[in-house]
């Protein structure tokens, strides 16, 4: 049997019956809907890009945008040269996608921490790029620190644990940090019409 009619057995045995032909075509029309609601108000397609600013699109960042928009790191790398893979456009993506989805899940269900730590796999790929974009001064100083890239030796902030983001990391280390604010809540145009013509509660 080939594979294209084992697709269409499959298919239709997973078709409802005649009676719930309605309900589910509203069904996925709701789940279609808010889908599309929710990647734009949360403004999903800016984590394609490599702007900064995207990342305080979550508040608990504003520290780490803050120390770095005031660090040396500022005027050659953003966010993305440092916390994402640059062997291919696969890994890249693929990684920004399992670790947005990580920071999405735990920001949405108050999960983030008081002092917001690097985890593993993030550490891992910020010693890459250190490495990577430091290879020439690694090299004339006969560095051995690129071992860590294979899980020996240190990892470079070891020695610079104030680049970029400075050694206090908490949620209110940078209280006056110079940041981009939130934009307003990016609501359809006819959503957001319908919302304020509706009357306050009344208490």
């Amino acid at each position: 049997m080939s594979v294209i009619r084992r697709v269409f057995f499959l298919l239709k045995a997973l078709r409802p019956p005649p009676r719930w032909h309605i309900g589910v075509i509203a069904a996925a029309g709701v789940f279609v809907g808010l889908s599309a609601l929710t990647f734009r108000v949360s403004r999903a397609s800016s984590y394609l890009g490599d702007n900064p600013a995207t990342c305080v699109n979550c508040h608990v960042m504003a520290p780490q945008y803050a120390t770095w928009a005031t660090s040396s790191h500022a005027r050659v790398a953003t966010c993305n040269d440092c916390h994402v893979p640059h062997d291919s456009v696969i890994k890249k993506y693929g990684f920004k996608a399992y670790d947005g989805s990580r920071h999405a899940f735990m920001f949405t269900f108050r999960m983030e921490p008081q002092v917001i730590r690097i985890h593993p796999p993030g550490a891992k790929v910020v010693q890459d790029n250190c490495v990577r974009c430091h290879e020439d001064l690694l090299a004339e100083t006969g560095s051995v620190l690129a071992a860590t890239a294979h899980g020996t030796g240190q990892a470079c902030w070891d020695c610079h644990q104030g680049v970029p983001h400075g050694r206090v990391n908490s949620l209110s280390a940078v209280p006056d940090g110079d940041r981009p604010q939130l934009a307003p809540l990016n609501l359809p145009s006819w959503l957001a019409e319908q919302l304020s013509e509706t009357p306050p509660p009344q208490p």
